[in-house]
């Protein structure tokens, strides 16, 4: 997504490179030496080539090490992992004590709706990553931070599926959260036409409320935070401003930021203000 692409390129960034003692010792015994950190690529968590996820693990990392989950946009049927991964990036040098997992999902298509496929699949991601937390010695207290379609994937697993309540936060970077809303429903725009029928050519009300995290809050959800642009051709203004309304409504912890200019994805000024609101909603509510 062009807002990832576009993050903070001027930051020098600490990559750290996969551990081959690590892995082998994972293999032979189940366990790592959490003194030191990891990185495991293309975790299989499904039989589709898309069901693939990327882990990062802190150093000195404990039980109580919470993990951030990173899901890229593309409209539900298009995008990948790698879209995030100066966020991700981000997340390691300004965050090194939390985990990251960067995920793929199954990518919608015709004959394969996105809903509930890929909110199945974040799922299974975080059945996994539970399942097998005493062996990467991680606890499973998790926050999300989406861009676009992922941004509302993260939203409506958050406020929907989070039965347990595991979620911390969740971050929404221009992500639908109504498809009810008139500006949806009613538009003769080709491009907002299109979104909509990626969930069907005739999609109920009772389904686009299903599908809709803002018809799913409740008083219960996590610590939110939002970033809106004014100018976005996908994401009217409305989606971000009803949802903000819906979390004051119900008590709530969220902030709601409305670039006025912006469109869907931003840079310069806007951009450092994201990463400076979006760090400290993160150390407030995720670690």
């Amino acid at each position: 997504m062009a807002f990832i692409k576009k993050l903070f390129y001027s930051v020098t960034l600490t990559i750290l490179f996969y551990n081959c003692s690590n892995i082998e010792k994972i293999e032979k015994t189940g366990e790592l030496d959490s003194t030191k950190s990891y990185q495991e690529l293309d975790i299989a968590y499904g039989d589709d080539s898309n069901q693939t996820f990327d882990l990062y693990l802190p150093a000195n990392r404990n039980t109580d090490t919470k993990i951030i989950i990173l899901v890229h946009g593309g409209g539900w049927i298009s995008g990948d992992k790698s879209d995030m991964n100066i966020l991700k990036d981000l997340i390691r040098t300004d965050f090194p004590n939390m985990a990251v997992a960067n995920i793929n999902y199954r990518l919608a298509d015709e004959n394969n709706p996105p809903y509930p496929m890929q909110i199945h699949d974040i799922s299974s991601v975080i059945s996994y990553l539970k399942e097998n937390k005493s062996v990467y010695n991680i606890s499973d207290n998790i926050s999300f931070i989406g861009t676009s379609a992922g941004a509302h994937l993260s939203l409506l697993w958050s406020y929907a599926f989070d039965t347990a309540e595991k979620v911390n936060m969740v971050c929404s970077i221009v992500g639908p959260t109504n498809f009810t809303d008139s500006a949806y429903t009613e538009s003769n725009d080709p491009a907002l036409q299109a979104l909509l029928l990626v969930y069907g050519p005739s999609p109920t009300t009772d389904f686009l409320v299903e599908v809709s995290p803002y018809h799913q809050v409740t008083n219960t959800a996590p610590p939110t935070i939002l970033f809106y642009g004014g100018q976005d051709p996908l994401v009217p203004i409305s989606q971000g401003t009803a949802m903000r309304d819906k979390l004051e409504s119900l008590n709530v912890t969220h902030e709601f930021t409305l670039y006025p200019d912006a469109g869907h994805g931003w840079t310069g000024s806007d951009l450092l203000d994201t990463w400076a609101k979006l760090r400290t909603f993160i150390s407030t509510h995720a670690q």
